[in-house]
């Protein structure tokens, strides 16, 4: 079972030797990884966690744990004090996603229609794992410690109903605030961090492009919504092309367009679904400003009055972009690199992928620092036969995606608990 966790014992630096956490870790994943495809196997879907929270909340007792349940929903907040120092907020999400499993994995999922496609498995498993070992490490440091397991990360909608439901008001507030995911971009057992802008804000924009429908063999009689959604289509393309400096990363995606029934018939209205990724306020700012401004001036040019204008709204929540606080991560990437070695660890790029994580930095920035790190999943085997090409291999979100999940989960456990203990007060 510990097979693939191997190769990882013998890359590890030479300030590693200097504790326990990693052998403790060992002697652990065998109890965690029979819990992490337990949570495997039974997914459960944004804002549903029920079974998934009742899991980590007993763990959480176990360890020592003052346990809150049904923070904002199914969220968890687990505190343990340990006398004067900071106060430190370690998380996990917990929610599945809507994907049926194609891994063939013999735990994959009994829940049709769902599977954890990203991961989110791999990181409550850590997060029980990092708690058992903070909690055995008392002596070790002094301070607060606050971890929680929040629901709704895929719908980004957790962390801002676990703040609403006074997160950090009946809860000590964190100084910090420290969490990772798995990366189907990176080998198994590596870590990437980004200091600064690491993920996108993502803004879901629906746009209801109107016409006047008519006979598909008398065009002049009608307005096309069809014609003017191509049409709105293509300049959206120009928004990346040519407003926004080349340096400064956007995506505009069309993923959804429909309108009509039939090959001889213009509808009276076609539908259109963008995802809209940014990082700086002002960028993402002025993509939606773009996105109105063309979908009403090609309506114009098209001939449309003023009743007829192209409908432009935002579905669902928005997410903000995840800034790691610099410092904070710097720092931790020095940890982790003198714990892991050079080899295991790596600065990497922004993603456009988004998170809500940055809810809780956000909720008092002056005071909170935050940090997200990715842990690399991707089978060795796999990154070795595909030559690191993350085009060749499954993504996040997949249903193929079958992380080395031991390799996940001891490296994360590690890297948290190593990551905890350098940001609590030392005793």
């Amino acid at each position: 079972m510990l097979k693939s966790l191997l190769p990882l014992v013998a890359l590890a630096a030479p300030a590693a030797a200097q504790d326990t956490i990693r052998a403790d870790v060992a002697r652990d994943l065998p109890s965690l990884v029979a819990i992490y495809r337990d949570l495997h196997a039974n997914p459960e879907l944004s804002g549903k966690e029920v079974r998934s929270a009742g899991i980590l909340a007993a763990e959480a007792r176990k360890a020592g744990f003052e346990v809150t349940e049904k923070v904002g929903g199914t969220g968890v907040v687990a505190v343990l004090r340990n006398g004067p120092g900071p106060v430190v907020m370690l998380r996990a999400d917990m929610d599945a996603l809507p994907v049926p499993e194609q891994t063939g994995l013999p735990f994959a999922s009994k829940v049709p229609n769902a599977m954890h496609a990203c991961g989110h498995d791999t990181h409550m498993t850590s997060w029980i794992g990092t708690a058992r070992r903070l909690a055995a490490m008392r002596s070790r440091w002094s301070g607060t410690l606050v971890m929680i397991g929040q629901p709704a990360e895929e719908t980004i909608e957790g962390a801002k109903a676990m703040l609403k439901d006074g997160l950090f008001t009946r809860f000590p507030k964190p100084e910090f605030v420290i969490g990772f995911h798995d990366s189907a971009s990176l080998p198994a057992g590596t870590i990437g961090y980004t200091p600064g802008y690491a993920l996108a804000a993502v803004d879901s924009i629906d746009i209801l492009v109107k016409g006047v429908g008519g006979h598909g063999a008398a065009p002049a009689t009608a307005k096309d919504p069809i014609v003017l959604a191509a049409r709105i289509v293509t300049t959206l393309q120009t928004l990346a092309a040519r407003e926004i400096d080349p340096q400064d990363a956007v995506v505009v995606t069309v993923g959804s367009i429909h309108g009509g029934t039939k090959h001889n018939i213009i509808p009276a209205e076609v539908k259109l679904q963008l995802t809209v990724r940014s990082y700086a306020p002002e960028t993402r700012a002025k993509l939606l400003d773009g996105i109105r401004r063309i979908a009403r001036g090609e309506a114009i040019a098209a001939g449309l009055p003023d009743d007829l204008m192209p409908a432009v709204t935002s579905f669902g929540p928005a997410g903000v972009a995840t800034f790691n606080s610099e410092a904070l991560t710097n720092r931790l990437g020095t940890v982790f690199a003198a714990r892991f070695g050079q080899e295991r660890v790596q600065p990497v790029k922004a993603s456009m992928v988004s998170e809500d994580f940055p809810e809780f930095r956000r909720a008092d920035p002056d005071r909170i620092q935050s940090s997200i790190f990715w842990v690399g999943g991707v089978p060795r085997a796999k990154w070795d036969e595909t030559g690191g090409d993350p085009t060749k291999l499954p993504s996040l979100h997949s249903p193929y995606w079958a992380p080395d999940a031991e390799a996940v989960i001891g490296t994360a456990t590690e890297a948290m608990t190593a990551a905890a203990l350098e940001v609590l007060g030392k005793r």
